[in-house]
């Protein structure tokens, strides 16, 4: 295992041109050994530029990479002591399940009983045992992806294992589960995970830390509870939770209070020395409330939809010409017309110019 620092990366595939694009732009980031990760963004944000730089197989235009103290930039991938795991299962068909994750270790020349335990275990945990005689060629696109994610499991000496949306192939049910398997296994041998999605539910339920990215930059890092109750930009509200945050263009009124329309608000956020006019308030549909009669902070919203999703009731309403959406108790009644909907002020997060403030 390995703490891993990336100084100062930024990457570009168009090293020639006088004004190049870059798919990953001047960042500095530290992942700590032993830690579980997620590297979480819309399609073509840099993600996979980033864990490409990780492995060796991209060079960076700028910048160092480092293994703990040992810098690794100009490292092959097979000097850096990493497993990687693709969208897609890298399998040899011919072997047997054995004999594919098996491979790894037999290449390190390690001891047969060894590797016999060691497959063994990472077999069971994958519920492969029951195929370990049989050829990879004939398995379906799951299980092969299993023999994929399996070869990077098996070996306990790597710096890092680094997973490239690696469950995309596999059906929702086993998903959940191998995410659990993957917590226990960073739990027991204290492996670098870093595993790269575009579902934010794989990130939430998978990683201790999460790195979000857009548009080649990195625009929060933190923990779920982070990343849902203090999200530091608009488009990390928005990316983040389903329903997205709401949003809504507001002015200043006073030192803690914002207008939205003909509605004023009180915020926990000082907005004395804000200069911007691009302000907005964002709350999560979480922590908005039905109430019977009107108090501080609260609205009445002509009633557009209610959605029964089992475990909760999702409102959606609109006040002057903006869309409010709000989760409450299942067994709770909603009027049919008319609603009165309070937004708490310590949920109510401000942004300026689209960050957090």
């Amino acid at each position: 295992m390995a703490k891993i620092i990336l100084d100062n990366i930024a990457h570009t595939y168009e090293p020639n041109e006088s004004n190049p694009i870059f798919a990953l732009k001047e960042m500095s980031l530290s992942w700590a050994d032993g830690g579980r990760y997620a590297l979480l963004g819309p399609s073509g944000c840099g993600k996979t530029t980033m864990l490409n730089i990780m492995s060796g197989l991209v060079n960076p235009s700028h910048g160092k990479v480092f293994f703990d103290e040992r810098e690794v930039t100009s490292m092959i991938t097979e000097e850096r002591n990493i497993a990687q795991v693709f969208q897609f299962p890298v399998i040899y068909g011919t072997m047997t399940v054995f004999e594919n994750l098996a491979f790894p270790l037999k290449c390190r020349q390690f001891p047969e009983d060894q590797i016999e335990r060691k497959v063994k275990e990472v077999a069971e945990i994958l519920n492969l045992q029951d195929y370990l005689n049989n050829r990879a060629k004939g398995l379906t696109a799951d299980q092969k992806q299993l023999i994929s994610l399996g070869r990077g499991l098996v070996r306990e000496d790597v710096a890092a294992i680094l997973m490239d949306e690696p469950l995309t192939v596999i059906d929702p049910d086993l998903k959940f589960r191998l995410r659990r398997k993957l917590k226990e296994i960073n739990d027991k041998y204290k492996t670098t995970l870093i595993y790269v999605t575009h579902d934010q539910n794989e990130a939430m339920t998978f990683a201790d830390n999460i790195i979000v990215m857009d548009q080649g930059e990195v625009v929060q890092a933190g923990s779920p509870k982070d990343l849902f109750e203090r999200p530091q930009t608009t488009f990390v509200g928005y990316f983040i939770g389903s329903p997205a945050m709401n949003l809504y263009e507001c002015s200043a009124s006073s030192k803690n209070e914002i207008s939205i329309g003909a509605n004023s608000f009180k915020v926990q956020t000082n907005i004395n020395n804000s200069n911007s006019e691009n302000l907005k308030l964002g709350i999560r549909s979480e922590y908005i409330t039905v109430e019977n009669e009107h108090s501080d902070n609260s609205l009445e919203a002509d009633v557009i939809e209610v959605e029964d999703f089992g475990n909760y009731k999702l409102v959606t309403a609109s006040f002057d010409s903006f869309k409010i959406k709000a989760k409450v108790k299942r067994e709770l009644d909603i009027p049919s017309e008319k609603v009165i909907l309070k937004l708490p002020a310590e949920h109510c997060c401000i942004y300026e110019d689209n960050k957090l403030i």
